[in-house]
């Protein structure tokens, strides 16, 4: 969780009190004149962090109205098959018991219709877009925008560097409503702990929605086949959905865009079709359905049904599902192509839809149960049962995608264990695919399919996975609009008021059912948290360890130069976790081997609380002196939206920028030895030289210009001798005196994931044949 924001005070101890490693940003050498006393010392692990490139946008997702609208069209297969095929099963849900009153039919319309409008609409479409972080959607994306404004993360691996990177946009100006908040949320571990549990419930229940969306669907779509012949059973139904649920996700590993691309026209057709059908039922049947409008339909249902009433609100909530998947899958798009979909295609289908089932059912009470398929007229009912089938395969894809986009963020913040992150388009950004969490999803679909068997009982499940996540979203919204939006108070308790008061209605409802499925998916949510948990915690109990036991630059010189150590010919990359300081993993190895080889580098894999981290600024490096040693520091930093590795050569970047930073470390070296020897405070720098950049002329820019040549030279000898890539696998244990819950969660839980997932060296792709594993015990 690198989440903390922190001044230069903060910088640790390692940072500030070694000289040889506090150097003066490259672009002030370039300036005519320079006042020595004026410049301000960093460290020099900062230099590439200030090539900025403010004008870094997030992807090509925001090039122009044509790259817009294609979204917008994939946006229809992917995001809205799951809100858009709820009108197969809303009705009947609500009215379980059969409707009791003619006019409950008007207030059920309006509760749908006003909670369309409220939730998916004016909630997610006009206020939850604006908090993505970057682009990135989902719960883990706005605690990732809140950790980048307050020091809310559990682990310290954070640098000030890490606030000059072009996609961190933090504000600078600050209320005193904001600042107070803040800092009573920065002083709380309660409340530091308590934000990344209910993020982690958030996503859990994202991903418990995924489970549910395709069982749901597909077995409503499915089951309309019953109204053409009568020798389709219930067991031939469920066993038709998990085979078509089987195919589905087999689908997946395509990739978002050629599944946007497959599925949109379907879908397209679809909310054409059910436009079509409620305007010819709205005619038809009861155009007077429009008093629906009029929201006293709702308290007279209120009052005639009393307890019935209320527990119908659990049917009703589900015309909003999808309304998470729309945020979470903002990633794949942009928000502007999700808004344009939205108003013009899906909520106007929707709301035609809705309107000619009631009318319907005005005239036809009894048909209740399968309004969908009774409202259908006879010459068109096949076009519509195939079409419906395929949109119900294709609302399962709504919640896939969203899931896949929070796994992979939950990953790159320390929250889940090592699984592999495919990126399927090489065109749009934000498009992943992860094999392990497919094939999961799959078999916990099929397993809830052929148990529940009926959507009633899945419907009781899924309500409470809907509200639950959209309570959740609304809390981290409420302190998105507290501490960065800075949002006028008034606004604030009007949303908590009117949004927050209503699905907290809605969550009153559905938990009333809990006994009836609706455990399935807190059962769900509380695996995945289990997992989450033990993985975060384990994660953060260790990267204290290292901290503890860090190798200090002076540590490090006096194990290379005072021992019998043999440098080999090669460069030798070191991966941690580790950002401040050298791991003391390197003392065991240097402690068993006696030999290194001659240029070594301690690579640092970190993911910021952003969504990316442009290539240019990915990398940090800090030499250790002496320079003869040969021996580097770097942090290579990630947003949790990047692929690592997998798009770009990882070793030739590296090298390209190590060489970039001897360069500009030679060219500050010598600027601060002018400094020391110059007499004069304010002398002044000649840039006409050559564009040395601050390497002098004549015999010592010679010199200089040679030992640089020389060092390059050097790298990537030791380059083409060969690379070895060292992993550390620390076996973790629990220390001496731990409890009996700590040995389980570590020694059994942890080990366990741990033993059955990814290892780091599939995570990075990091070649097998020039790999090898240093072993060392962590007693935590």
């Amino acid at each position: 969780m690198s989440g903390n924001i922190i001044t230069e005070e903060d910088v640790s101890k390692d940072t500030i009190t070694n000289k040889d490693e506090i150097i003066i940003p490259p672009q002030q050498l370039k300036e005519k004149k320079l006042s020595w006393h004026k410049f301000r010392r960093y460290d020099s692990l900062d230099i590439e962090s200030r090539k900025l490139h403010p004008n870094f946008n997030h992807g090509s997702k925001n090039g122009g109205w044509s790259v817009i609208l294609h979204l917008a069209f994939q946006s229809i297969g992917v995001v809205y098959g799951d809100i858009g095929t709820s009108p197969l099963y809303v009705f009947s849900s609500t009215f379980s018991g059969g409707i009791r009153h003619n006019d409950d039919v008007l207030a059920v319309l309006s509760l749908i219709l006003y909670t369309l409008t409220l939730l998916p609409l004016i909630k997610y479409v006009f206020i939850v877009l604006r908090a993505t972080d970057n682009g990135e959607g989902g719960t883990f994306a706005m605690y990732s925008l809140l950790s980048r404004h307050a020091k809310i993360g559990l682990i310290p691996s954070q640098e000030p560097a890490d606030q000059d990177v072009s996609t961190f946009q933090l504000e600078n100006h600050r209320v005193r409503r904001a600042s107070r908040f803040k800092s009573k949320l920065e002083n709380s571990n309660f409340a530091k702990f308590f934000l990344l549990l209910i993020t982690m419930l958030g996503t859990s229940m994202v991903i418990g929605d995924g489970i549910l969306t395709p069982s749901i669907s597909v077995l409503s779509a499915v089951g309309g086949i019953k109204e053409a012949t009568s020798a389709m059973t219930e067991v031939k139904i469920v066993w038709i959905s998990a085979a078509i649920l089987v195919c589905l996700f087999l689908f997946q590993r395509l990739g978002t865009d050629k599944v946007g691309y497959t599925f949109a026209p379907i879908i397209c057709i679809w909310f054409t079709f059910i436009a079509s059908i409620g305007i010819y039922n709205f005619i038809k049947y009861d155009p007077l359905v429009i008093k629906a409008l009029n929201p006293k339909y709702i308290i007279d249902y209120f009052r005639r049904n009393k307890k019935n009433a209320w527990i119908s609100l659990g049917g009703v909530v589900l015309s909003t599902t999808g309304s998470e998947a729309l945020f979470a899958d903002v990633g794949h798009f942009s928000v502007r192509s999700i808004q344009i979909s939205m108003c013009a295609v899906t909520y106007p289908a929707l709301v035609l839809a809705y309107t000619g089932q009631a009318s319907y059912l005005r005239k036809n009470n009894l048909d209740v149960s399968d309004t969908f398929f009774k409202s259908i007229p006879g010459p068109v009912y096949w076009p519509m049962f195939v079409v419906a089938v395929l949109a119900a395969i294709i609302a399962s894809q709504a919640m896939i995608s969203g899931t896949f986009s929070i796994i992979q963020q939950s990953l790159s913040l320390g929250c889940f264990p090592r699984v592999k992150i495919v990126h399927t388009s090489s065109k749009y950004e934000g498009q992943v695919y992860v094999p392990e969490i497919n094939y999961l999803l799959m078999l916990a679909c099929v397993a809830v399919t052929l148990g529940f068997r009926t959507t009633a009982k899945i419907g009781n499940a899924y309500g409470i996975a809907v509200v639950f996540v959209m309570t959740l979203t609304s809390s981290l919204l409420v302190l998105i609009m507290i501490m960065i939006w800075k949002t006028n108070i008034l606004l604030i308790i009007s949303y908590i008021l009117v949004i927050g008061s209503v699905e907290l209605v809605y969550l009153s409802s559905v938990l009333y059912k809990f006994n009836q499925g609706g455990y399935l998916p807190l059962a769900f949510a509380m695996f995945l948290m289990s997992i989450m948990f033990i993985w975060n915690y384990v994660y953060r109990k260790k990267y204290y360890f290292e901290l503890d036991n860090k190798i200090s630059p002076e540590k490090l010189m006096d194990m290379v130069t005072n021992t019998n150590s043999y440098r080999l010919p090669g460069f030798a990359i070191f991966y941690s976790e580790l950002v401040h300081g050298i791991p003391p993993i390197f003392k065991h190895y240097v402690a068993n081997v006696p030999a290194l080889h001659s240029v070594l580098v301690f690579v640092s894999i970190k993911s910021l609380p952003i969504s990316k981290v442009p290539i240019e600024e990915r990398f940090l490096f800090r030499r250790v002196r002496p320079n003869d040693l040969n021996v580097f520091r770097c942090v290579v930093r990630y947003g949790y939206t990047d692929v690592r590795n997998e798009q770009e050569p990882f070793e030739q970047l590296l090298v390209e920028r190590l060489v970039e930073f001897i360069k500009e470390d030679f060219r500050l070296s010598v600027v601060e030895s002018d400094d020391k020897e110059s007499p004069k405070m304010d002398q002044e720098i000649d840039d006409n030289d050559d564009g040395g950049g601050g390497i002098g002329n004549g015999e010592n820019g010679d010199q200089e210009q040679e030992e640089i040549k020389r060092d390059i030279e050097f790298v990537e000898k030791a380059m083409l001798d060969g690379v070895v890539h060292f992993i550390g696998e620390q076996e973790v244990v629990a220390g001496n005196g731990a409890s009996i819950g700590k040995r389980i969660l570590i020694d059994y839980a942890f080990n366990f994931l741990k033993r059955n997932l990814r290892q780091s060296n599939e995570v990075f792709d990091i070649p097998q044949k020039r790999m090898l594993k240093v072993g060392m015990i962590c007693e935590l």
